[in-house]
């Protein structure tokens, strides 16, 4: 065969492949269908275990990379949970007719709430700057009233504070919660709403808004005062498969001075000390290694965020220099024992980091 006859004919495998994606998907759908008629749970690890085991074999069998056959159905796998995840969402909506209100909804997170309130039946209205004033749509968020039956408030962190001490002011009778990353510059506001009589919480989404699939994300859930407030927001999550964390106010920044504030930072001197180096990104690239690819990879996701966030996360973090100071020590610690040559205190670093995974599971 001349090499366009194997083109032709690897397009027509190509062709059959995706035809047969769309057939998985198909029956996909029909089996969300009956667990949700069941009430059985969208997931089932011991299936999706099974489903790999399987293919690893068949690979096996006909000479085919085993990795590369779970890769695949790893992904197909993941797909259809997403979509049976929404279909549940859409299915079991909340909604039914309700008013939710996202203060910052053209922001990242704020669309985020924008569509998973729509996907639920409510009549979802955006208040941000970035909208022009129209059906839905308020430039102020004070022209959109507080008459609803959800507000979430998912502007920057500084002007979250002042929204929510204003919704005190404004008493709505709906259910209102912020999903801000830190809580010390909220919780003067949700204070003032809890005294107010206001039915409020407080949410941090552990996911960017790029995420389809709830499976296997966080959700922390801070009670504000208001038990009833607290139930009626994690039901909104109820059809999903994330996994929510019941934290305080109180411990919540401390920990995510650290899961936030320390991994940022972490990630910002890597590529601060690449970028003040004076070697040239391309010859780096040249001598890239598993790990340090690796490390770029997630350093330029970083790089290319929100630089405004990132600066709101280090500063109004009143635990954030406490990370940071950790973040100095250990740098200094590792620089001390390489500069004396001390391979036993090099050694005794790395194993308390193996005891430390270990006790993470």
């Amino acid at each position: 065969m001349s090499l366009d006859e194997l083109r032709n004919s690897l397009s027509d495998v190509d062709r059959r492949i995706i035809e047969l994606i769309a057939e998985r998907q198909q029956i996909v759908h029909r089996i969300g269908r009956q667990k949700r008629s069941s009430g059985t749970a969208t997931r089932d690890y011991a299936r999706e275990k099974e489903v790999i085991d399987m293919g690893r074999s068949q690979a096996a069998a006909l000479d085919l990379d085993p990795d590369l056959a779970e890769s695949v159905l790893t992904h197909l796998i993941r797909s259809s949970l997403a979509r049976q995840e929404r279909e549940r969402v859409i299915a079991e909506g909340k909604g039914d007719g309700r008013r939710a209100l996202v203060i910052g909804g053209a922001g990242k997170m704020g669309g985020w709430f924008v569509r998973f309130f729509a996907s639920q039946g409510f009549q979802t209205v955006v208040a941000d700057p970035g909208v022009d004033d129209g059906p839905d749509r308020y430039r102020n968020w004070t022209d959109a009233g507080v008459d609803y039956d959800v507000i979430v408030v998912a502007a920057p962190l500084a002007v979250s504070g002042r929204i929510l001490a204003q919704l005190a002011v404004l008493k709505p009778e709906g259910l209102v919660f912020d999903i801000g990353s830190l809580k010390s510059p909220l919780i003067d506001g949700l204070r003032e709403l809890e005294t107010a009589g206001c039915r409020v919480t407080s949410l941090h989404p552990m996911y960017g808004p790029d995420t389809r699939l709830l499976s296997g994300r966080h959700l922390i859930v801070c009670d504000a005062g208001c038990a009833e407030a607290t139930a009626d927001a994690r039901s909104l999550f109820a059809s999903t498969m994330v996994e929510q964390i019941d934290m305080s106010l109180e411990d919540h920044d401390r920990l995510i001075a650290y899961v936030l504030g320390l991994s940022h930072a972490l990630n910002i001197v890597f590529f601060t000390a690449l970028a003040e180096s004076g070697e040239a990104a391309p010859k780096l690239a040249r001598m890239s290694s598993t790990t340090f690819d690796a490390q770029l990879l997630v350093s330029e996701a970083v790089a290319r965020d929100n630089p405004a966030l990132y600066f709101e996360i280090q500063n109004l973090n009143r635990h954030g220099l406490g990370a940071l100071d950790a973040l100095t020590k250990a740098a200094a610690r590792i620089r001390e024992v390489v500069a004396a040559g001390d391979e036993p205190g090099f050694v005794e670093l790395m194993q308390k980091g193996r005891e430390y995974f270990e006790l993470r599971g």
